[in-house]
Formats: structure tokens, sequence, C-alpha cells
């Protein structure tokens, strides 16, 4: 029996296996899926070597791949546009910045983002963004949005029910957060197992399900208006390094193919958006 932040009580868990040294447990009841690991330091892992094809679930070549991830998150911006047309977002675990370049010409944008190198990249182009995580006095010197987007992140933080329930306090009225992430429940992870190209413990904490995160917006107070598998234009370059990690081989950093990109859906990656209430 553990706390569920889904279900916000303990719930029993199942234990599933064991991956990089690490207990996957899920869920009973909503299916949420969680690695058991002590020691990990996000803010020493999430580091430039990260986005440079150091680590083997990290990006092989994330700034020679901006052409295609921009384009990428130029068809975000537009699908967050039709939930909310204008004003002020935050984009937590922003990375580089490029999705909010993309967003800077329908939003007033701010970001926030773990890896110091990052951070300081996308100020170095003019945007604002602070280093580390989305904790309370962070939140304070931003103030309020009306659209937070955690693009790939959730799946990351030690508590995310936590997480969300600061960023919903700092939500203007009607305003929406929207999530991507992988689908624990979709049939291609729970085909693979062990082996689903997600299930990369320990950077990856939680693994969520669509009950999961219907639970996760109930009990904040606000309504899941919308959840999808969306195509994903994805650089070749990380085509072939996630391929090899899932083969057994070893990632090596490369940027051959990081300026082509290519439609990939294994639905087993989801969009949510939460809307607070007006």
């Amino acid at each position: 029996m553990l706390a569920c932040p889904a279900c916000g009580r303990l719930t029993a868990q199942d234990f599933l296996y064991a991956k990089n040294g690490c207990d996957i447990l899920r869920c009973t009841e909503c299916g949420i899926g969680r690695t058991e690991t002590t020691n990990f330091d996000p803010a020493a892992y999430y580091t430039e070597d990260y986005f440079s094809g150091q680590h083997d679930d990290g990006y092989a070549d994330y700034r020679g791949a901006e052409p295609v991830l921009r384009k990428e998150f130029a068809r975000v911006v537009e699908f967050v546009r039709e939930h909310k047309t204008g004003g002020r977002l935050l984009d937590v675990g922003c990375a580089y910045g490029f999705f909010l370049q993309e967003a800077k010409s329908h939003f007033e944008v701010a970001g926030i983002e773990i890896a110091q190198e990052a951070a300081a990249h996308a100020r170095a182009n003019g945007l604002n963004v602070i280093d580390g995580v989305a904790d309370g006095p962070t939140m304070a010197k931003l103030g309020s949005f009306d659209v937070i987007v955690m693009l790939d992140v959730i799946e990351h933080l030690p508590d995310p029910r936590e997480t969300l329930a600061l960023l919903e306090r700092h939500l203007n009225p009607d305003g929406i957060i929207v999530v991507t992430t992988g689908d624990f429940g979709s049939q291609y992870a729970r085909l693979s197992g062990s082996g689903w190209r997600l299930m990369t413990p320990p950077q990856h904490l939680w693994f969520f399900t669509r009950e999961s995160m219907s639970r996760l917006a109930d009990r904040l107070g606000m309504t899941l208006v919308s959840f999808t598998h969306p195509w994903k234009v994805v650089p070749v370059s990380l085509i072939a390094y996630q391929l090899k990690r899932m083969l057994g081989l070893k990632p090596s950093a490369q940027s051959g193919g990081s300026n082509v990109g290519l439609p990939v859906n294994l639905f087993d990656a989801m969009r949510v958006v939460m809307r607070k209430p007006s």
C-alpha cells in the first residue's frame, strides 16, 4: 500500500518488474506506474550532457535538431490556440526555449528549466527563462498564467500532484494546463512491458494512464477537456538513437539526421488539456 498521487490515498500496488536497478510498481485502481528509486539527483542528471547524446535515455543532438523541433512545436502552439488564443504562457521544463520561440508570436511567454546551460541559451535568445524547478518561490516571481505547458516533463517530477496543484494556483480562471507524456495504458506499452521505449527509470519516475490523468484533474478541481494520441514530427537522429537503446546497443552522440524529421505515432504518447473553472 502506497500513496497514489492520482487517487489521493493509499492504494494497493502491483510489482511489475525491475528495470535499471529500479522496481516498477502499478496502482491497482488508476493504473499509474511508478519507479522505486533512491539517490537520484535531477539537477546533476539534467545537464548539457542530457541533450547532447551523453545519456542513453536523453537526446541525440537537441540543439542540432532545432529546425525539426521548432516545426513540431509550431504545430503544438496551434493546438494550444484551439483552447486559448492568447495571454500569458509558461513552459515548465522549456529546455533551450524552442517552444517558447514559436509561442511568443501569440502569447507573452516565460519558462523554467533545470538545466542551467539550456536556460542560459534561452535567455541569450531574448527569452524570460528562470533556472530551477517549478516551486513556490519560482512561481511567486513569475505570477499567474493563462496557459501552462509541460511537454514530456511530468514523468520526471518527484511529486507530480504537488507540482500540478502549485501550477493550478498560478493559473488564471478559465486557464489551461497542457501535458504530454507516455500512455502507460496504451496497447504498445502493455505489450512491450519492460522493453517499452519510455520505460527508462530512474529518469522517468511516473508512467501515466488516461484514468490517472482524469483523477489528477478531478483532485485539482479542473476538467479534462481533451485527451489525444497526436502524431509527432521526430528528428531522424533521435529515432536512430532510441532504436539503438531499445536493441541493446550503446547509443552515441550524432548529428546525422538532426535536420530531418519523420512523422511518428505509436499511439503510446498522450496529450491532455485540463481547464480551470472560469
